[in-house]
């Protein structure tokens, strides 16, 4: 249980990272390109994808796996599915509950996180 801890504690790390990178691209897209703020969120969500899933696989799973295709293909799946739980309580919070849209974004990666780090923890870097 303790290593599922440590874990937690780096995936957490690389996933504010990861929300950094997120937020940069969206908020990058959506207000200074003004490009459609559910493609915005998509595009900053596969960026941080790709920088997380190095730094998982290097430093909180210390995967060691030769088989790394099928391994990021699981961590995309993974992912994709992630988007969509996103973009959905994105949808749901900001359009139906008039959350703001950050906020709302804020509140969506934090369960796309726990669904991210439970599916790779069990699944990807099993």
């Amino acid at each position: 249980m303790e290593i599922l801890f440590f874990k937690f504690i780096r995936f957490g790390i690389v996933g504010f990272l990861g929300m950094i990178i997120d937020f940069g691209i969206t908020f990058l897209c959506k207000e200074k390109l003004k490009w459609y703020k559910y493609l915005s969120n998509s595009l900053g969500f596969i960026f941080a994808v790709c920088f997380n899933y190095y730094l998982n696989r290097i430093w909180t799973f210390h995967s060691q796996d030769p088989a790394i295709a099928k391994e990021m293909s699981l961590f995309i799946i993974i992912s994709v599915m992630g988007l969509i739980i996103n973009n959905f309580i994105l949808y749901l919070a900001h359009s139906r509950f008039n959350i703001s849209f950050y906020w709302a974004k804020f509140i969506a990666i934090g369960i796309t996180f726990l669904w991210n780090f439970f599916s790779n923890n069990y699944i990807t870097f099993s």
